[in-house]
């Protein structure tokens, strides 16, 4: 379009041709600046894991007897060939997505990695195709983009090392050099994986729930490749992620809730809202184990089932005490608009005016208003705070070795002890005549490994077995750490609840042996 210096107010700027100008290398130091969080970039790595219709993912920490090497996230998705890995791999290429895919921009794979890793690999094999793969590296964008192809017999090892997993077809995406990791100083790497383990177990369950409710299954796992045979060596602890509904409970706290408003919203129509009231007072892991109660009130916004926004008002109000009982589910248009926008690593959506407005506005079904909704949230709150509840007694948290379903129940009924390390459980050589023992300078109850088989149908079990045992001897125990002075009553009863188990353990093993039920 030519300008026309006389002419009035130009409403679209003129242009006299055009250049492509392709990145500078440097590009490479904003791609691994993105602000990325550990947990948001597992979770969109994940994401690619969905779309391509995987239902078994795993994330894989790897480590050695002195510290945490890498990170593996496998699934059994629908793979990618030589040339899908390439467009994959490329900085900056942009695919096609549909309308239900949780990807967006094409930048999550290589912005979420380099955020935290140097190195980058992606093995990959379909149905179709032998297995492939590339490696970027932060170096190797520096040096006018180089990818790296994996050599084919190492991809194939690869892959074959999760033949659990990936059967026919599947994905391995590998961090090395991983910054964090190489912060951890030696002889902490048990409690750093246990608190990163544990953040990106109620990230992971909180904003993929929709999926794990509807049978994904999500592992994460911890291997020592110092040890055991393979490549992998032996696994140390085994997690299944279970879905942290926010909307989970089990009774409402307010009668004929959760009701269904419909918002009409200027430039996309209208929006339904669904209101919920937890009851107050509430221990659900779904309302105190995902964050601050202020920050988890409000709007939790949905696209194509992903939660990408987990708590607060958008501009509608400021966060309060008597409202941390309600929550409002919202699922996003799928099509492009111009109200809702949401950031790169899909953890907040940003609304313009007109929601607001909208919301303002809602009504349900029998015509009631939406702050008819934020009244009855308050006095449900504060209804809830005049009733008096019996105060249980804190605890000792449990920690690596008891099923993370029974963690939850136990976090969710009994309050616990601030500042403490969890109580872990381990399966250890000890003498014949101890059942076990106790580390309390790691808070460990040492089991003797010799009986292992005998809880766990003749096998050697995994990582979380023998549940109800280590769940009795968990509440029989809690109070054996944390203290000062070890009195002589409490190990008397050490050593005669050793010789009872004892008793018992080997009259389970004698009846196994006589094949009794």
């Amino acid at each position: 379009m030519s300008h026309d210096s006389a002419a009035s107010w130009q409403y679209e700027v003129p242009t006299a041709g055009s250049r492509h100008l392709p990145p500078d290398a440097g590009y490479a130091k904003a791609l691994t600046n993105q602000g990325y969080g550990f947990e948001v970039a597992v979770a969109d790595l994940i994401d690619n894991s969905i779309d391509a219709r995987a239902d078994k993912v795993v994330v894989h920490f790897l480590r050695d007897a002195e510290r945490i090497l890498s990170l593996l996230i496998v699934d059994n998705g629908h793979g990618m060939d030589d040339s899908a890995l390439d467009a994959a791999m490329t900085v900056g290429h942009r695919r096609d997505y549909d309308d239900r895919a949780l990807g967006m921009y094409g930048t999550g794979l290589k912005a979420a990695s380099l955020s935290h890793a140097d190195s980058l690999t992606v093995v990959s094999r379909t149905k179709r195709s032998r297995a492939a793969g590339r490696r970027l590296t932060a170096e190797g964008i520096a040096d006018d983009f180089r990818c790296d192809t994996v050599d084919p017999a190492y991809a194939q090892d690869l892959v074959d090392c999760y033949d659990g997993i990936i059967e026919w077809q599947g994905t391995v995406v590998r961090w090395d050099l991983v910054r964090a990791f190489r912060t951890v100083t030696p002889g902490q790497s048990d409690q750093y994986l246990s608190r990163a383990i544990s953040r990106l177990e109620t990230h992971l369950g909180l904003y993929l729930h929709r999926f794990l409710s509807r049978g994904l299954a999500l592992d994460i796992a911890v291997w020592d490749v110092s040890s055991g045979e393979g490549m992998l060596g032996e696994e140390l602890d085994h997690i299944a992620v279970e879905a942290l509904d926010p909307f989970g409970y089990k009774v409402p706290g307010r009668a004929q809730y959760p009701k269904k408003y419909t918002a009409p919203v200027e430039g996309v129509g209208d929006i339904q809202l669904t209101a919920h009231i937890w009851p107050a007072k509430s221990r659900q892991a779904g309302f105190r184990q995902i964050g601050s109660l202020n920050e988890r009130q409000g709007f939790y916004f949905y696209r194509n089932d992903r939660l990408v926004q987990a708590g607060g008002w958008n501009n509608l109000r400021t966060p309060e005490g008597h409202l941390a009982l309600a929550r409002i589910e919202v699922d996003l248009p799928s099509h492009p608009n111009p109200v809702f926008s949401l950031d790169v690593k899909k953890e907040g959506v940003t609304v313009t005016p007109s929601f607001t407005a909208g919301v303002e506005r809602a009504v349900d079904a029998a015509g009631h208003s939406f702050p008819a909704y934020l009244a009855d949230a308050e006095a449900a709150y504060r209804d809830g705070a005049k009733r008096s509840e019996i105060v249980r007694k804190p605890v000792t948290a449990p920690g690596k070795g008891i099923d993370p379903k029974i963690k939850r129940v136990i976090t969710e009924e009994l309050p616990q002890k601030p500042g403490e390390d969890p109580i872990a459980f381990s399966w250890v050589p000890l003498p014949a005549d101890r059942f076990f023992e106790l580390n309390r300078d790691t808070n460990t109850v040492l089991l003797n490994k010799s009986f292992r088989e005998d809880f766990n149908d003749g096998r050697r079990g995994g990582a979380n077995d023998a549940p109800v045992t280590k769940t009795l001897l968990y509440l029989l125990l809690e109070d054996c750490f944390g203290l000062g002075r070890w009195e002589r009553g409490r190990q008397d009863r050490i050593d005669y609840w050793n010789t009872i188990l004892l008793t018992s353990v080997r009259t389970q093993r004698e009846r196994r042996e006589r094949g009794m039920d």
